[in-house]
């Protein structure tokens, strides 16, 4: 057993150098989300109000920032969550990784205060913390019902939990469960709390 661990631990520390070497890695197809903020990890260079309209539209201003494309969220670990929807009261499954992995990639804080703004294409912006996306299991979800999701509809990104499993958003009307959800996410800025 003690070699079972010894060989294990070996094999994870073979692949950190290459894990440390892709964190920074510029996205090499179209950018989906950009994260701005108290970042560790960036990718990118500061907004550049000419390229970056949508930002600049939304009033948003960064230095550097870790820019993810769809392949980036694809190799993380993904989790499928069956919350009951608003839009037509159904259950649906969701599958993406989990949005404290994604902030991981960036190198965002680690401590439970810190602030998270999700904002979407529309400009609606939802504010959660740290630990509100750990133990309510936030995903960014890229699939829906097993299909991509297209940009028009939900996605391509959507920011969510599976309200139906935690009791005090489950107690609450249909509607009011997910507020703090945006779907067609763009952009999170994490702030150090």
């Amino acid at each position: 057993m003690k070699k079972r661990r010894f060989f294990g631990a070996a094999l994870a520390a073979g692949a950190l150098p290459a894990l440390a070497g892709a964190s920074t890695r510029a996205a090499t197809g179209p950018v989906l989300l950009t994260i701005s903020g108290t970042i560790a990890r960036p990718n990118r260079g500061a907004l550049d109000p000419a390229l970056d309209q949508m930002m600049a539209k939304h009033k948003l201003g960064f230095t550097q920032a870790r820019a993810l494309d769809f392949a980036t969220l694809a190799r993380l670990p993904a989790r499928t969550i069956r919350p009951t929807l608003e839009y037509d009261g159904k259950v649906h499954a969701l599958r993406g990784p989990l949005l404290v992995d994604v902030l991981a990639l960036a190198g965002a804080p680690t401590a439970p205060a810190t602030r998270i703004s999700l904002r979407a294409v529309d400009g609606y912006a939802a504010a959660i913390t740290l630990d509100q996306a750990r133990t309510q299991g936030f995903i960014v979800a890229t699939h829906l019902d097993g299909q991509p999701m297209a940009l028009g509809g939900l996605g391509p990104l959507w920011a969510l939990y599976d309200a139906d499993r935690v009791p005090q958003m489950a107690a609450q009307p249909l509607a009011a469960r997910f507020n703090a959800c945006p779907w067609a996410l763009y952009h999170i800025e994490v702030q150090a709390g």
